[in-house]
């Protein structure tokens, strides 16, 4: 009787095709089941809120009141960097189930926070922060003329 199982269980270990390496940013040989479609409408909405402003971030609570530690930091990062508020949007996923589902579709991107510039997605938190470091995200942002000016500078 014991040996049974134990034949069973190595039948299917040697029948198991052999793992292939993926790499964390792979993406899944399936659509997951629970996979939603983007309405129209959705895209629409998600398509006005981009264009809104030209730097746009979508997170969980507001600026003030940030709901989760990812949004708070992505905020925190947009403040040190010295955009202007007067060209940056927030939007709150919370109050649009269709809003915070359909914004994952729309960038192809799992998580939230998610921010844009100039209508393009440049990424979540963890993109942010590695910009932040690096430089990356303050020359963008001085490129995409966002940054408050000092005061006697002018626009170019």
């Amino acid at each position: 009787m014991v040996s049974r199982p134990l034949l069973s269980s190595a039948f299917r270990q040697a029948t198991r095709p052999a793992p292939t390496f993926a790499s964390k940013f792979s993406s899944p040989r399936f659509f997951p089941i629970s996979a939603r479609f983007l309405s129209a409408e959705t895209k629409a909405a998600i398509d006005k809120a981009v264009g809104s402003a030209p730097v746009v971030l979508f997170m969980k609570g507001t600026p003030e009141t940030p709901q989760c530690g990812f949004s708070r930091a992505s905020i925190q990062i947009l403040g040190l960097q010295g955009v202007d508020p007067q060209k940056f949007n927030a939007l709150n996923v919370l109050e649009d189930e269709d809003l915070r589902q359909g914004i994952k579709e729309y960038s192809e991107w799992p998580t939230i926070p998610q921010l844009y510039v100039d209508k393009e997605f440049v990424g979540g938190c963890d993109i942010l922060v590695a910009m932040h470091q690096n430089g990356e995200l303050a020359k963008m942002f001085e490129e995409k003329k966002v940054l408050i000016l000092a005061e006697g500078e002018a626009s170019k």
